[in-house]
C-alpha cells in the first residue's frame, strides 16, 4: 500500500481504538484514498470470513490412543505427547488454511454453487454497511459527485443514477470486497430501508434476472453489456424489481 495512513491508522480505525477526533478525520480520508478503501474491505472481509469458518477441530481418536498408551506405559518413544500434540496442530492449522482457500474461491463448474456463493457473500457484505459508519465511502446525493469518486478506484465504467422521482434516493457509494472481488456498491434509500447495489464487470454470456433470499435479506441479480449488477435489501421483492426495471431502462 502506498498509502501512509494504510500502516499508521487503518488497524486502529478498524478495531475501534482511534479517538473520536481521529476517528472522523480518517473516515473525511477513506472519501479519497482508495488504498485504505480496498484495504478495509479486505480487512473486513478476512475478519468475517474467518468468524463463520470452524476453526475449532477435535483431536482424532488414533492420537488419543497414543498418548494415552504412552502414560500408562510410561516408556519413552521417539516423541513426547506434547511434541505429538503440537505437530497434529501444525498439521491441522494447515488443513484449516487450505479449506478457507478452497471455501473463498468458486467452483466455474458447478454454477448453482457459485451462485449460491456469490448471493451469500453479496448478503454478507450488505450486513456489514449496515454498521455505523461503513455504508459510504462518499456521502453524496449527487450522481455526479458519487460517479466522480469512483474514478481510477475501479477498472470498469458503470452508470451512477439517482432516482429519487421514483422513490429510491442515492445515498453514496463504496468499494467493498465480495469473495475476493473488488465491486463498486451504489446505496439508495426506500421508504426507510436501505438498498444496496453491487456492481462488477463480468465476461459471462447475459443471462435472465435471477432473484431469492438469504436471512430475511431479498436480492435480484442481472447483467447489461458487461456489466452484472445485484441489489440486496430488506424491503419487498416487488420494490427491488422495480430498482432492476430503472437501471435496466
Amino acid at each position: 500500500m502506498s498509502c501512509d495512513l494504510t500502516r499508521s491508522a487503518l488497524h486502529g480505525y478498524f478495531d475501534g481504538e482511534l479517538s473520536a477526533a481521529s476517528n472522523a478525520d480518517f473516515k473525511r480520508h477513506l472519501q479519497h484514498c482508495s488504498d485504505c478503501v480496498l484495504e478495509l474491505a479486505t480487512q473486513e472481509f478476512v475478519r468475517d470470513s474467518l468468524q463463520r469458518a470452524p476453526v475449532y477441530a477435535f483431536a482424532p481418536d488414533s492420537l488419543k490412543q497414543r498418548v494415552r498408551a504412552h502414560l500408562r506405559s510410561g516408556v519413552r518413544t521417539d516423541a513426547s505427547p506434547q511434541r505429538l500434540i503440537w505437530k497434529w496442530l501444525a498439521a491441522a492449522a494447515a488443513l484449516l488454511v487450505v479449506a478457507l482457500l478452497v471455501w473463498r474461491v468458486p467452483n466455474v463448474h458447478d454454477d448453482d454453487d457459485y451462485q449460491a456463493g456469490l448471493a451469500a457473500g453479496i448478503v454478507d457484505a450488505h450486513v456489514r454497511s449496515l454498521q455505523p459508519g461503513h455504508l459510504t465511502n462518499v456521502d453524496s446525493a449527487d450522481q455526479h459527485t458519487v460517479k466522480a469518486w469512483f474514478d481510477g478506484k475501479v477498472d470498469f465504467v458503470f452508470p451512477v443514477r439517482d432516482f429519487t422521482n421514483d422513490g429510491f434516493s442515492l445515498l453514496g457509494g463504496r468499494l467493498d470486497i465480495v469473495q475476493g472481488r473488488t465491486v463498486a456498491v451504489l446505496a439508495y434509500a426506500r421508504s426507510g430501508h436501505v438498498v444496496n447495489v453491487f456492481i462488477w464487470s463480468t465476461r459471462e454470456p447475459e443471462e435472465s434476472a435471477r432473484a431469492g433470499a438469504r436471512l430475511g435479506y431479498q436480492w435480484v441479480a442481472w447483467q447489461k453489456g458487461n456489466m452484472e449488477f445485484c441489489a440486496v435489501s430488506d424491503a419487498a421483492p416487488a420494490e427491488l424489481e422495480q430498482l432492476h426495471r430503472l437501471f435496466a431502462g
